[in-house]
């Protein structure tokens, strides 16, 4: 199947292991962990969104994939937080043996009581974590943006209705652009998308 071989291209070319599902851990709050297909990254890292300036933080990373594509792909720095140990052990495992290891850092780590740092100005999500974890998180992410105002970008795959109505309840959130991902993956039509926003007062 051409997505499978993508994948396993992606995973052989960067020096990890990623694929598969895990819902081992996963409860009513803390959705298993599921990679982002690769040719999803692949239209997000074309979309110029993400540079080798910014720096990226992906919620629940599990294995690692986002973070240590996107520092491949697009240069940037990348740091992945996942509050499952044995997972998180996985990611550390990938980014000592990936090619753009030395740009990615792995934190194990509750997504509510992280603190953002001040250079993260990009932020992905893979509904790694029910709506009410997402609503505290989001709180976070915009209090980071008042703390040290920077251009900000929040960015959700295949994002729930939950998680759209949250993003646009927020009057200092913005929708920016939708990539469209419906023609290279295959889940329901409507959500093969990644949704942009913008946080704080930035055009």
């Amino acid at each position: 199947m051409k997505v499978d071989k993508n994948e396993q291209n992606w995973d052989k070319l960067l020096h990890i292991h990623t694929m598969g599902r895990d819902d081992s851990r996963s409860d009513q709050y803390r959705y298993p962990y599921e990679p982002t297909p690769y040719s999803v990254l692949e239209r997000l890292a074309n979309t110029g969104y993400i540079r080798k300036g910014n720096t990226l933080l992906d919620y629940g990373c599990g294995k690692g994939r986002v973070s240590i594509f996107m520092a491949y792909q697009t240069k940037c720095h990348s740091i992945g937080i996942e509050c499952d140990e044995r997972i998180y052990n996985r990611a550390l495992s990938n980014k000592a043996d990936a090619v753009s290891g030395n740009k990615v850092k792995f934190i194990c780590a509750d997504a509510v009581g992280f603190k953002i740092p001040d250079n993260v100005d990009r932020f992905f999500f893979f509904n790694p974590f029910s709506v009410e974890i997402f609503k505290s998180v989001l709180a976070n992410i915009i209090d980071s943006y008042y703390e040290n105002q920077r251009e900000m970008l929040v960015m959700c795959y295949y994002p729930s209705d939950e998680y759209l109505m949250c993003l646009s309840q927020e009057y200092n959130v913005k929708f920016v652009h939708e990539i469209d991902c419906s023609d290279v993956s295959d889940g329901e039509a409507e959500r093969e998308k990644i949704v942009v926003y913008r946080v704080g007062e930035g055009e």
